[in-house]
């Protein structure tokens, strides 16, 4: 769901040329302050960044540096370079660095706007969204429609709801909690959890909390069924990635029953187009994966399975496609009686 030791003058060359890097204002940015760019990358350390978004250091060099694979390429090698006491970054690999606002530039492939605007929002947001997942979480028990809905869908294990953090936005009651815990209308409005005219976003909804989002699935059938905060649309099922092979399919509830039958090894891409992060993620290592997609009346599930697996075997991975009876996804093949055994055999009978 990534050459040996640099020698010291090479690193500071690379490193040592932060100030002629180009998102400065000396790019063309007059708009933006050099204070507030200082301010904003001294509020978010790059390592701190790095590791939030799953980069982890191989080894450490000398002076507190370390090297590690590069999430911006293919990388098989350490050639990732980071000093945390500059808070700057350069791959030997690909020939890229700068600080985490370059960075943010290049992992999401935006431009200098855009990745000032994604970095802010991540700076407020995490603490914003620990809340929100912790308010939504006490809410899920005492709605007995969440916990019915949740039946339906198949999901009945309370170590499951725990491990995903699930929970229930009943509507009308989020804004006046946070409001409480000193955190600012626009502060709501900006991070989407709150209207332009001040009511809750996420109303009768089942919520997951995401990676820097959260999904939220409708009860009511008058609503549009999915929603997502403004934003990267995150990832659900990273820590599958430490297993050698690696169910993909397309749904948190897909996930969930596939997770609760012990296949614990599987991950979610939310929807069948994987974004360049998610696509980087599931290639950052040697690894087999069963793309376990919707089989659609109208083929769009397989279509779209297809063309991933051809993308996946461009890049080095072994790609199975699995083949679930027609008109059926995981979550409804365990709802309409489907076991582990039977999702297993499908697993085995999966084709190249």
């Amino acid at each position: 769901m990534m050459a040996g030791v640099i020698g010291t003058s090479a690193h500071h060359r690379c490193l040592g040329s932060h100030r002629a890097l180009p998102y400065s204002a000396d790019r063309g940015k007059k708009s933006v302050n050099r204070q507030t760019l200082d301010d904003l990358k001294q509020q978010i350390p790059l390592m701190g960044y790095l590791q939030a978004h799953d980069w982890q250091p191989a080894r450490p060099l000398s002076r507190g540096r370390w090297m590690g694979l590069c999430p911006l390429h293919q990388d098989h090698k350490p050639s990732f370079l980071v000093d945390p006491n500059k808070d700057l970054f350069f791959c030997y690999g690909c020939g890229r660095g700068g600080d985490v606002i370059r960075f943010a530039e290049l992992y999401h492939q935006v431009k200098f706007p855009q990745a000032l605007t994604l970095l802010r929002q991540w700076r407020g947001a995490e603490p914003l969204l620990q809340e929100v997942a912790r308010f939504y979480g006490m809410q899920l028990h005492r709605h007995n429609e969440a916990i019915a809905y949740l039946y339906q869908r198949g999901i009945r294990s309370l170590e499951l709801i725990e491990h995903m953090r699930i929970g229930y936005a009943p509507g009308g009651c989020l804004r006046g909690w946070l409001t409480q815990l000193g955190h600012s209308g626009s502060a709501l409005r900006q991070a989407g959890l709150v209207t332009g005219l001040g009511y809750d976003a996420y109303v009768r909804r089942i919520v997951f909390p995401l990676e820097d989002n959260l999904y939220g699935r409708s009860l009511s059938t008058s609503a549009p069924p999915h929603r997502f905060l403004p934003g990267s649309k995150g990832y659900c099922g990273t820590q599958a990635r430490s297993h050698p092979e690696v169910i993909l399919v397309e749904g948190l509830f897909d996930y969930a029953v596939l997770w609760q039958a012990g296949f614990q090894n599987v991950t979610c891409s939310l929807g069948t187009h994987l974004n360049a992060r998610q696509f980087r993620q599931l290639c950052d290592g040697p690894r087999t994966v069963y793309v376990a997609f919707d089989a659609d009346p109208n083929g769009s599930g397989q279509q779209a399975a297809q063309c991933l697996s051809q993308r996946l075997w461009e890049r080095g991975i072994l790609v199975r496609t699995v083949s679930l009876p027609d008109g059926h996804d995981p979550n409804s093949f365990f709802v309409q009686g489907g076991d582990d055994r039977q999702f297993q055999s499908l697993l085995e009978a999966a084709h190249p």
